[in-house]
């Protein structure tokens, strides 16, 4: 098996199905961008692959013993939560080691003491961090600013040298542009 993850006709959903059918292999050390209008189901097609969302129809191969890492928009609420840095990190398994130099300064600070960015790219790092085959990542960009764009971006073709594959959903067109090696648009029925 020369893939990490294969779909074919792939239909995802909640309640009902919310994507049109999508075909897509990503074998390991590559990157694939999603992108497409909102409400084609980019969100969805990432919860379904993570075992999340349902599949209504088509087929979903997964390489046996497939470790999967996924990031949501969703950001967990952390006032009053005496958590550090630090210890996020070591729940995932993550290192803080490579972590930007705005960021490795704050590690042992209180997530509630972060700002909102700081907040994101330590979550978003644990995430790329955390031991994971194929690691799933829905907007990831938001909240950044351009030095945490860049940083993801050369973290990310390091985590795909190294092996790992990595599905992006975003709508910045530049950041797809940079780190992806090919790109689905949903919604359109085209891969560039």
């Amino acid at each position: 098996m020369s893939f990490l993850l294969r779909i074919e006709h792939l239909v995802a959903g909640w309640q009902r199905p919310a994507t049109q059918p999508v075909d897509l292999t990503l074998a390991a050390g590559e990157i694939v961008g999603l992108t497409g209008p909102n409400g084609v189901g980019k969100s969805t097609l990432l919860a379904a692959l993570a075992g999340r969302a349902t599949v209504f129809s088509g087929r979903l191969e997964r390489q046996p013993g497939l470790r999967l890492a996924l990031q949501t928009q969703d950001i967990p609420p952390v006032d009053g939560l005496p958590l550090a840095g630090r210890e996020l990190l070591a729940l995932t398994g993550a290192s803080p080691a490579g972590l930007p130099p705005w960021l490795a300064e704050r590690i042992d600070s209180r997530l509630d003491r972060l700002s909102g960015g700081q907040r994101h790219y330590l979550a978003l790092w644990a995430i790329l961090q955390a031991p994971a085959d194929l690691v799933l990542l829905d907007e990831p960009t938001n909240n950044l600013d351009a030095a945490g764009v860049a940083h993801l971006t050369a973290h990310l073709r390091e985590r795909a040298e190294a092996g790992a594959g990595v599905i992006v959903v975003s709508h910045d067109a530049a950041f797809v542009e940079a780190v992806c090696d090919r790109v689905i648009v949903l919604g359109a029925g085209d891969v560039e």
